[in-house]
């Protein structure tokens, strides 16, 4: 006879417990996923050391530095843990005071949004694996952290995916508000990773980030680029000190799986938490809680925000209660048959996928920048200094070989910009957006998103050099050279998973004078323009018919997603401003493609963030970007709010707001000495929207307020 223990339990999950033990005949038992790996669990006491700041607190987080590494050639694990937390926590927000870091949000910010003296530790346990098929090919991380106030008898989970192509860590910021809940988090890095194989030496990461030679690694390696022996050393020969990345060249697609890897880390949770909290049956835990007595809200930015999306799409379990994402990263299918309105027109060109878009930017935002109407926005003085200089006017150049091309048709710099800029305009990025292309640009955005995305859709191996780029450090003239071997034993850490990263350069591989640094190098004309070659092809595998262009438009095909959240309550929050996500690409078009799918059973609500824009962190950068801090606001404290709204609304049934754009206020005065934000610079979320603040979403169709 067996005997079902259940512990003091809450009506729902007593409920749950006993049928779980069926009555002695066929009990649940709480099994480890087959796809799960083995399972390491950590322990942090809240003072030393914790889940949210690594033992470094509100204040140290707000430092421009973690602490240092003892040994900067071989950091240890927990070393390279709190860097993380540290430069990804960063990486997300704007750190200053004046711009709401301690005050709007910020570890010391309880869940309630109230100010308190502490530095914010939480306790608990962190549990980490990877999911993979058994090959160790795949090797996704996967985290759960469960604090020490998660209360079994009001259980709940949220998701926060990794931003960008960031590693396990790199939505710390989103997992933040879970733990103040008392909610495990479930992380996935979704195949993706800060640390590369650096091929040269044949190192490759481990799953806490700490290095091993490739054949001392094995399947246990977080990354491995897949060469054979022969194959490595014909590399090494003809193309010396490279790296490559995960996210670029697994030859995963990992995207197609971004949903697929987020509902992984949900069962984990799942499993983690049975096995603490789960009544006993004969010394088994059992499936105690289910997604019957437990919310789960599928949560994140970004690339995260998008697999998030596409885990609610996937979710034939039932394991997600519900949604709240910001600017997420989501695919549309080819020829949705959505409009978007704004105003009293009607955008041309939307719902194009993240490669289409960033290919295009990548075309044309270099010479856009220098557009004499966008003179004045942040970084512009500085990117027109740095990159059109009379000793090498590079964006100039890039402006003149558009023309070359057929793609410009103006005959000076100046009316080539502007001419760039329309274009920009014309294929979907909003007016509000123009004051970014100048930053977006001299960061390297745009070149760094597309080299990686155009990878790993193609399923490109690091042999191939798709495009003729590669990754490299390089001297400061541009030229290859081996990478600091310090930078690369702490890349786990700083590194985004996208070059340029972490002493890692973006290389044009076909430079006339030879390899060189993208935008350093020469092409075939002789002329430093940025590299216009590599962008035409990259361009044209998006709309070409070569078989890298087949390849890489039958890996964006299946990451495009189907609109059926499955009638799950959720919020999008999206900054108008976004230039790098633009909104006409991205969250507009799906809210009319989700309408037109789930019709009266769509329960998604479309917030639209005046003087919001994709970066948060660079708010925090007063001096470098100057301008930035009186123009926008954080787009962060939406998606806290978002995620209260759909808490509140899964726990005592409150409304969820209506589809609406949020009129915040911008904070003024000197750019880089913007005055303190304020909630008066933030309104909330009204249930029922003025009038003029309304969105309609209708079947197909979105109409947005100017």
């Amino acid at each position: 006879m067996k005997t079902c223990i259940r512990p003091f339990l809450p009506a729902a999950l007593a409920a749950a417990a006993l049928a779980a033990c069926g009555g002695g005949d066929n009990p649940q038992l709480n099994a480890k996923p087959v796809w799960l790996g083995a399972v390491q669990a950590t322990a942090y006491d809240g003072m030393a050391d914790d889940l949210l700041t690594a033992g470094l607190g509100k204040t140290g987080l707000a430092a421009a530095l973690p602490p240092a590494y003892a040994d900067p050639l071989k950091p240890t694990a927990a070393e390279l843990r709190r860097s993380a937390i540290h430069t990804n926590y960063r990486a997300m927000l704007d750190m200053t005071a004046a711009g709401g870091y301690g005050s709007l949000y910020g570890p010391n910010v309880d869940a309630q949004g109230t100010v308190t003296a502490s530095e914010g530790r939480v306790p608990g346990t962190e549990y980490i694996a990877y999911a993979d098929d058994g090959s160790g090919r795949q090797n996704v991380t996967l985290m759960v952290q469960v604090p020490a106030s998660f209360n079994p008898q009001k259980p709940c989970i949220i998701t926060a995916t990794a931003s960008g192509s960031r590693g396990v860590y790199g939505a710390i910021s989103t997992g933040e508000w879970g733990l103040k809940r008392g909610c495990a988090v479930a992380y996935s890095d979704k195949g993706t990773g800060g640390a590369p194989h650096d091929l040269m030496n044949d190192t490759v990461p481990l799953i806490d980030g700490t290095r091993a030679s490739a054949a001392a690694a094995g399947k246990s390696a977080a990354f491995n680029a897949g060469l054979t022996a022969s194959e490595l050393a014909a590399f090494n020969t003809a193309t010396p000190n490279r790296f490559a990345f995960k996210h670029a060249h697994s030859q995963q697609n990992a995207e197609k799986d971004w949903g697929k890897t987020t509902l992984q880390a949900v069962e984990f949770a799942y499993y983690v938490l049975n096995e603490r909290f789960g009544a006993l049956d004969n010394g088994q835990r059992l499936k105690s809680l289910t997604p019957a007595n437990t919310i789960v809200i599928a949560s994140s930015i970004s690339n995260g925000g998008g697999a998030a999306i596409a885990a609610a799409e996937q979710d034939t379990q039932g394991l997600i209660s519900g949604v709240a994402v910001s600017e997420p990263a989501v695919e549309l299918p080819a020829n949705a048959g959505v409009t978007v309105q704004r105003g009293t027109g009607t955008v041309a060109v939307t719902g194009r996928n993240l490669v289409d878009f960033t290919t295009y930017a990548n075309l044309y935002q270099a010479c856009a920048a220098l557009a004499p109407s966008v003179a004045a926005s942040p970084y512009a003085a500085a990117f027109a200094a740095g990159f059109a200089a009379p000793a090498l006017p590079i964006a100039p150049n890039r402006c003149a070989a558009l023309k070359t091309a057929g793609l410009l048709t103006a005959s000076t710099t100046a009316t080539q910009a502007e001419e760039a800029l329309q274009k920009l305009r014309a294929y979907g990025w909003e007016p509000e957006a123009n004051d970014l292309h100048a930053s977006h640009a001299a960061f390297e955005i745009a070149p760094a998103v597309s080299i990686t995305f155009a990878n790993s859709l193609a399923r490109a191996s690091v042999k191939d050099h798709l495009c003729g780029f590669s990754y490299a450090a390089t001297t400061a003239a541009g030229a290859v050279a081996p990478l600091a071997p310090a930078a690369l034993a702490g890349m786990f850490a700083t590194g985004n998973g996208v070059p340029p990263s972490g002493g890692i350069q973006l290389i044009n591989n076909n430079g006339k004078l030879g390899a060189a640094r993208d935008f350093l190098s020469v092409s075939s004309n002789g002329l430093a323009d940025w590299n216009t070659e590599g962008a035409l092809c990259l361009r044209n595998l998006v709309t070409g018919t070569s078989a890298a262009a087949q390849s890489l438009q039958a890996g964006m095909r299946e990451t495009q997603r189907n609109g059926n959240l499955r009638g799950k309550p959720a919020i999008i929050v999206h900054g108008r401003s976004d230039a790098l996500l633009p909104v006409n690409h991205t969250s507009r078009p799906y809210a009319a493609l989700n309408k037109k799918v789930e019709g009266a059973a769509s329960r998604l609500s479309y917030i639209e963030v005046a003087n919001a824009q994709h970066f948060d962190s660079f708010i925090g950068l007063p001096t470098v970007l100057p301008g930035y801090d009186t123009r926008f606001i954080p787009l962060h404290v939406y998606l806290n709010r978002a995620l209260d709204a759909v808490y509140d609304h899964l726990a005592s049934g409150k409304p969820l707001p209506a589809s609406q754009v949020v009129r915040t206020l911008p904070r003024g005065g000197t750019p880089g000495n913007a005055p303190a934000i304020t909630a008066a610079h933030l309104p909330a979320l009204a249930a029922a929207p003025a009038a003029g603040d309304a969105i309609a979403v209708t079947a197909g169709a979105i109409a947005i307020p100017d």
